[in-house]
């Protein structure tokens, strides 16, 4: 790789690195080509990504950037999965680790945060932006499907009541 390729993979890896929310950084060693392109399908289908990097050029490209904190999780075979999304990038990546044994997280950041294994597990353990937007919207719609119940009740207590006694006159 030549200067003007390495100068354009850093200006790349910057791009991601600035245009991510959140970026996970694992080691991929000895995972099938195969298996690798089902992450990446994965991860696209979500709006997130995968890319394999090298370490010294993910390194010159955090230089001076907010999410410089993890460059030295960056040793051995490194990919990096990022995404907008706060959670999709943690959550697809951490669901792919307990598939795949070879697939090892070793941390990340989010927004300006560095965190360790643990703190990417426990991002992906939270609700996805479209998730608590479906919570938000059902618990919005609930108050009000609550009071057309209520409103409801006394007429169909009034008819149920008429009804009685329609049917008490006929018996009688």
């Amino acid at each position: 790789m030549d200067r003007a390729q390495k100068s354009e993979l850093i200006d790349q890896l910057k791009d991601v690195f600035a245009g991510s929310h959140t970026v996970v950084v694992a080691h991929y060693s000895g995972l099938l080509v195969s298996e690798l392109e089902t992450l990446r399908t994965s991860m696209a289908e979500e709006g997130a990504s995968v890319k394999v990097t090298k370490n010294r050029l993910a390194k010159l490209a955090l230089e001076g950037s907010d999410k410089a904190g993890i460059s030295d999780l960056f040793s051995g075979p490194t990919a990096i999965a990022s995404s907008q999304d706060p959670v999709s990038a943690a959550k697809l990546a951490v669901k792919f680790a307990k598939d795949h044994e070879k697939f090892v997280i070793l941390g990340g950041v989010m927004g300006d945060t560095v965190l360790d294994v643990d703190g990417v597990k426990a991002l992906a353990s939270m609700p996805s932006l479209d998730e608590l937007r479906g919570k938000l919207v059902g618990l919005v719609q609930a108050p009000a499907t609550k009071v057309a119940g209520v409103l409801q009740a006394p007429a169909g207590q009034l008819a149920r009541v008429v009804g009685a006694y329609a049917a008490k006159g006929e018996a009688a």
